[in-house]
């Protein structure tokens, strides 16, 4: 450096710095690859077939929750009916 001293603890913060982004940049070149060259994506028809599963089961175990907690709601309130 031209004349100005930097000192050691500002230097292997730069340095770190530098191995920080350059480890940053490794990670990312490598899960693109990965992406893009490993990975087995399915075929359109199968990820309808799944995203119907899906919308199905969801709809099915939120009608499920719904009524248990209405015969959570109703016991409830029988309890407190009874209680006053």
């Amino acid at each position: 450096m031209s004349g100005v001293r930097v000192s050691l603890p500002v230097q292997q913060i730069e340095s770190m710095k530098n191995s920080f982004i350059a480890s940053l940049i490794e990670y990312v070149k490598g899960a693109y690859d990965e992406l893009i060259h490993h990975v087995v994506w399915p075929s359109w028809e199968e990820v309808q077939k799944l995203t119907a599963v899906v919308a199905t089961f969801t709809l099915l175990f939120s009608l499920f929750i719904f009524i248990v907690d209405y015969i959570f709601r109703e016991i409830l309130n029988l309890y407190y009916k009874l209680i006053r």
